[in-house]
């Protein structure tokens, strides 16, 4: 087990790589957030400055750890290994070097009796479900993966999920605009800062998270709520986490197509795609990064 705490540490260290996101804010799955008991902890802050550039925007808040207490023992263990190592604080701490922020955000991972991760807006905090690092780890497992493998893809979902959730948060505070779906466009985000930021591990967050939606997607028909929901369709989420890791390098990927996992008449449209999401991106969260 230490070694997939490792694993867990390395997934939310993640955070501090963090250069753009959007998403939406609320959902009303979420499950409201508990006031914390003397849990609030502050990061250790970088020094807040006036930016000498007009058009960076004013430093007026922090990513800031809160630590929950955990209801269901069964987490108890990992809730322990997180605290301990101070993986939240260090992550939080990077952030703040990194990024520009209006106000507060709080980082929270906990025990939720939910499947879910999700931002808050009026709690203003982002939180990450240990019941969904348990349904992954399931939903890996369903397909036929080995313990230690379901665990690693496990931990490589959680990474694209908390920065798409990262995000919500993002849209919200920095106000960006968005034209089209924005739940599409959290995972464009997340796929985005995966593929261009984090390297290898990044390719296998992605991967990860769409090996997921292929799974989930042959698990049940679709209902007309599903059908009504703002989130795209698992299939859907499938064909475009492995089109925007396509886009971003078609020679290293092309057994996605040769293979037939991703059709040639949208692999071809892929490149096109993946440069437009960094080059929006890119200008959209600009005004929000630190020198």
């Amino acid at each position: 087990m230490s070694r997939n705490f490792s694993n867990l540490l390395f997934v939310l260290a993640i955070l501090i790589f963090i250069t753009a996101c959007v998403c939406r804010s609320d959902r009303n799955s979420e499950p409201p957030p508990q006031p914390p008991a003397n849990s609030q902890t502050k990061a250790n802050q970088a020094t807040k400055t006036t930016p000498e550039n007009p058009d960076k925007k004013k430093d007026e808040g922090d990513f800031i750890v809160e630590h929950l207490e955990v209801a269901n023992q069964r987490y108890a263990e990992i809730d322990r290994q997180v605290k301990d190592e101070k993986l939240l604080e260090k992550a939080a701490d990077k952030l703040n070097r990194a990024l520009i922020m209006p106000k507060d955000l709080y980082l929270r991972t906990k025990d939720c009796n939910d499947v879910n991760a999700y931002y808050n807006s009026d709690e203003e905090s982002v939180t990450v479900c240990y019941e969904l690092m348990e349904h992954f780890f399931k939903t890996f497992k369903s397909a036929g993966d080995s313990d230690d493998k379901a665990y690693d893809k496990m931990f490589a979902a959680v990474q694209f999920v908390f920065l798409h959730e990262i995000g919500h948060a993002l849209i919200d505070y920095y106000k960006l605009p968005i034209t089209a779906n924005e739940e599409d466009a959290a995972d464009r985000c997340s796929a985005y800062i995966n593929l261009e930021e984090l390297g290898d591990e990044g390719v296998k967050a992605v991967l990860a998270a769409a090996d997921a939606f292929a799974i989930e997607s042959k698990q049940g028909t679709h209902t007309d709520r599903q059908l009504a929901d703002e989130h795209l369709l698992q299939e859907q989420r499938f064909y475009n986490s492995l089109c925007m890791t396509y886009g971003s390098n078609p020679d290293k990927y092309s057994s996605f197509v040769t293979e037939g996992y991703l059709p040639k008449d949208r692999a071809v449209r892929c490149p096109g795609e993946y440069q437009r999401t960094v080059d929006s991106w890119k200008n959209l969260l600009e005004p929000w990064r630190k020198d």
